[in-house]
């Protein structure tokens, strides 16, 4: 019973990093320039999509115990690989690309403005891939040490934000649907996406019970929630509107009078690169287990080293932020197809399955 509760609290601690990391940058931008008001809209359907396909996920993996979905889809047939395999690597790949470059230019841009943009970006792919070359199981430790060291100061961030929240800008409540086409409300799909596609990779290493998964999604909904809410309700929704990190900003605002240090958005920043750093290590790690099961006769080490270095040399072709939010759109198609169209092939290919032994059986 221990090592399973051991394995769960890993599982859960890595998803809640992982969406973290991926929630107070751009995000929060995303859904305030999606809307001018009822936020809450948005930010609802965001979360329930988000949980109805997670639930779908796990469902879909329950009928495969013990095989990632890189071994389900092979076993399946070819052509599964075509249709799923291949568009994942893909995503992963440009996962890898757009988070790369784009941490490494608000790292620059928030503070570290005379660090040239080369160094931040080896600096991340490095530590990075060191880490993922270590496996599975030293990037999952390394997730537990993490949120022990900086969970509590996230937390602790995260509420004492709220010390310049003017209530009255939470009005009005009203909300349309005018949003669902805008093209940066789509883009914050990035932050329901990115971080649980890990769960159908991990189950050859650990077991995990999918009910800690949804307790960790119920734990983040606040986040998701606050960290739009929270500039709208310093600034106002004009104002917010118009700022690069609307939460970052937010979090700059908050003054501590007892604490020793002037600014608490250093602490925030680096607790938030760090999970940033660990969430880019799962990505290489996942994209290197599909290429070395396809390239068995190249050592996994090679294979990642060749995929960080690919990444850090196509990171200068991107010259500036606008072709970084050009990526984040372009990623956007790419990243609806997988959220949909993995987990409801899991669910078909188990269900298809177990109906098929049923007869079998019979």
């Amino acid at each position: 019973m221990k090592a399973m509760a051991d394995k769960n609290l890993h599982v859960m601690l890595m998803y809640v990093i992982s969406h973290l990391g991926l929630i107070f940058f751009m995000y929060p931008g995303n859904v305030i320039s999606s809307t001018e008001q009822g936020h809450w809209l948005p930010v609802l359907i965001g979360v329930s999509i988000h949980f109805l396909f997670i639930t779908i996920y796990m469902k879909g993996l329950s009928y495969f115990p013990k095989k990632d979905i890189i071994r389900i889809y092979a076993g399946i047939g070819k052509w599964t690989t075509i249709f799923f395999i291949i568009p994942i690597f893909f995503y992963f790949s440009m996962i890898l690309l757009i988070t790369v470059r784009a941490y490494a230019e608000i790292i620059t841009i928030v503070f570290l403005s005379n660090t040239p943009l080369w160094a931040i970006m080896l600096l991340l792919i490095s530590i990075s891939t060191y880490i993922a070359i270590k496996g599975v199981e030293t990037i999952f430790r390394t997730g537990l040490l993490l949120s022990l060291l900086f969970l509590p100061v996230i937390i602790f961030i995260f509420f004492t934000s709220f010390q310049n929240a003017d209530w009255r800008y939470i009005v009005p409540l009203d909300a349309d649907l005018g949003f669902l086409m805008k093209r940066t409300y789509f883009e914050s799909f990035f932050a329901f996406s990115g971080g649980f596609l890990f769960l159908g990779f991990v189950q050859p290493y650990f077991s995990y019970d999918r009910k800690y998964i949804l307790w960790a999604g119920a734990f983040l909904i606040p986040f998701f929630l606050f960290s739009v809410y929270i500039p709208v309700l310093t600034f106002g929704q004009a104002t917010s509107a118009t700022t690069f990190l609307p939460y970052v900003i937010a979090v700059d605002a908050i003054n501590i009078n007892w604490l020793m240090f002037d600014r608490v958005t250093m602490f925030f920043l680096l607790s938030l690169i760090c999970f940033i750093m660990l969430y880019i290590s799962l990505v290489s790690w996942k994209a290197v287990r599909i290429a070395n099961h396809y390239l068995p006769a190249i050592k996994p080490v090679k294979l990642l080293l060749a995929l960080s270095t690919l990444v850090f040399i196509s990171c200068f072709f991107i010259p500036d932020w606008r072709a970084v939010e050009q990526l984040f759109w372009w990623n956007t198609f790419l990243r609806f197809y997988i959220l949909v169209a993995v987990p409801l092939s899991l669910l078909f290919f188990g269900y298809r399955m177990k109906r098929k032994s049923k007869h079998e059986n019979m």
